[in-house]
């Protein structure tokens, strides 16, 4: 028979093993979370590679439904997909500025951008598909206008900088989502069109002729 004293140290060292395996994987999981939100809270930051250009930004104004071309010096690396995945984060990088006419929480709003042939086989340009972060989305700020504003500023940046695109469409997470916050369509194949010139009305939809 095991003696008492064994059984005891035994229970007791088998309760401690469970109990620095709790605390470990707790510990785990706080640093993933802090990372994870360090990482959505990262301001733009310019890529090794770049160099330093003037760019168009089609900018939104919430008060009056409108679309303005602005022109800002970015530093963009000249790999197409970062390219445009850099235009897009310096374009809500604006949008988190405190006096922002469109604001939109600061954070990772781009993933991805990959550029691919067209579905249209018809069309020289190119496809891009924009791979919005899951938190941008969850967070967006929900109405019609307010949520075609964000795709025409999107729409009319690549279009302003990246002339070879001529469509896009939009993910979330790598993932299709029916809409952005509970408006605009996520779902359909935009033309990349110079947007700047478009005015919305207070809860008009986005509307994009169809290419």
């Amino acid at each position: 028979m095991i003696p008492r004293y064994q059984r005891i140290l035994f229970y007791s060292l088998s309760g401690l093993i469970l109990l620095i395996a709790v605390i470990t994987i707790y510990q785990h999981q706080r640093a993933h979370n802090r990372v994870t939100a360090a990482n959505d809270a990262m301001p733009y930051i310019a890529p090794v590679d770049a160099q330093t250009e003037s760019i168009t930004l089609d900018l939104a104004n919430d008060a009056d439904g409108s679309i303005l071309s602005a022109l800002r010096d970015a530093d963009l690396p000249q790999e197409p997909s970062q390219r445009a995945r850099s235009l897009l984060e310096r374009l809500f990088t604006e949008y988190a500025l405190p006096e922002s006419q469109h604001p939109i929480k600061p954070g990772t709003a781009v993933d991805d951008v990959f550029l691919l042939k067209p579905s249209n086989p018809t069309s020289s340009g190119l496809l891009a598909v924009v791979n919005l972060h899951g938190a941008f989305a969850d967070t967006h700020p929900s109405g019609v206008t307010v949520e075609s504003l964000t795709l025409q500023s999107i729409i009319g940046t690549l279009h302003a900088n990246l002339p070879q695109v001529t469509e896009i469409r939009f993910l979330v997470d790598g993932q299709p989502r029916e809409t952005l916050a509970g408006h605009a369509d996520l779902l359909r194949t935009y033309p990349a069109i110079d947007t700047a010139s478009q005015l919305l009305q207070p809860s008009q939809p986005i509307e994009i002729p169809q290419p």
